[in-house]
C-alpha cells in the first residue's frame, strides 16, 4: 500500500502553520516532516530549524555555502515522515478532471497519473481539503492512535479525554481544525472520556433515555389534569411546551454550542 493511503496529507496552509518549537514542520517536495523533536538536538543550533519551519528544506539541504548536509540527516528525516502536502496543481486537477475517479482515491491509475503530469503535478497527493483524508474509504480505516499524536500533538485517544482538554491550552483555531478531522476509533468504539468509575455513564443505551424520563412526564402530565378544564386544553399545553422545550433546546445548540466566532 502506498504511504500517501495511511498518512495524512496537509495542505500548504497547514503546514506553515507549524513553525514554532511546540510543532515544527518542514517540507521536502511532497513529503512533510514533523522535526519538533529534533531541533534541541540540531548541530547548528534549533534557531536554524525554527528559521525554516513550514517551509521547504530541499535547497538548504543541498547548499555548499551552509554545509552539504550527510545521509545522517536525510535518515532523521525519514524517521519523522508525517505526511504529504497537496499542492493546487493537484487540487485544481481533480477538481477540473472529466473523470477524478482516475486521480483519486489514492493512488491515481495509469491515466489519472497521465492527466496529472499533463498538469505539473504528478508527483502531488490529493486530498479533501478540511479533513485531510484522500477518499471517501479512509473514513473508515481505523486511526493509528499513536502516530495521530505524535502528528498533530492534540489528543491521545489511547488516554482519556475529559482532562487532557481540560487542560489542553489549545488555541481557538487548533482545536476548531482538529475536531473536524475525522478520526475512526479502534472497531467503531468510542474513545475513553473519563477512564474510571464514570466511564459507563458516557455510553448510555438508547432505552434508558425514555425509561428515565417516561416516568416523571407521565406523572407530571397527571398533575396537569387537574388544573385544566378539558383534555383538548391539556394536549394543547403538552404539545406547547414540547414546542417551546424543543425550541430552546435547538437555539442553545445551534448559537452556544456551535458559536466558532
Amino acid at each position: 500500500m502506498s504511504p500517501s493511503r495511511t498518512l495524512p496529507t496537509f495542505l500548504q496552509s497547514e503546514v506553515a502553520a507549524h513553525n514554532n518549537a511546540k510543532s515544527c514542520y518542514v517540507t521536502m517536495g511532497t513529503q512533510v516532516f514533523d522535526v519538533t523533536d529534533f531541533i534541541d538536538s540540531h548541530p547548528g543550533g534549533g534557531e536554524l530549524v525554527l528559521e525554516y519551519g513550514g517551509k521547504d528544506v530541499t535547497k538548504i539541504l543541498k547548499d555548499e555555502a551552509s554545509h552539504t548536509h550527510s545521509e545522517a540527516a536525510y535518515e532523521v528525516l525519514d524517521d519523522s515522515l508525517v505526511g504529504f502536502v497537496a499542492t493546487e496543481k493537484v487540487l485544481n486537477t481533480a477538481v477540473k478532471s472529466t473523470h477524478p475517479d482516475n486521480i483519486v482515491p489514492l493512488p491515481p491509475n495509469s491515466d489519472g497519473l497521465e492527466e496529472l503530469k499533463q498538469n505539473g503535478a504528478a508527483n502531488g497527493v490529493p486530498v479533501f481539503a478540511t479533513t485531510g483524508m484522500s477518499s471517501e474509504e479512509d473514513l473508515s480505516k481505523e486511526t493509528d492512535l499513536v502516530n495521530d499524536y505524535k502528528t498533530h500533538k492534540f489528543l491521545d485517544l489511547n488516554r482519556p479525554l475529559l482532562m487532557q482538554v481540560w487542560f489542553g491550552g489549545f488555541s481557538k483555531e487548533f482545536y476548531l481544525e482538529q475536531v473536524h478531522r475525522p478520526r475512526h476509533y479502534k472497531g467503531g468504539a468510542s474513545a475513553p472520556l473519563f477512564g474510571n468509575f464514570l466511564e459507563p455513564l458516557s455510553k448510555t443505551p438508547w432505552w434508558v433515555v425514555p425509561m428515565v424520563w417516561l416516568p416523571p412526564v407521565a406523572y407530571g402530565t397527571y398533575l396537569a389534569r387537574a388544573g385544566l378544564s378539558s383534555t383538548i386544553e391539556e394536549v394543547a399545553y403538552w404539545l406547547l411546551g414540547l414546542f417551546l422545550w424543543t425550541l430552546v433546546e435547538y437555539v442553545l445548540h445551534r448559537f452556544l454550542f456551535h458559536l466558532d466566532k
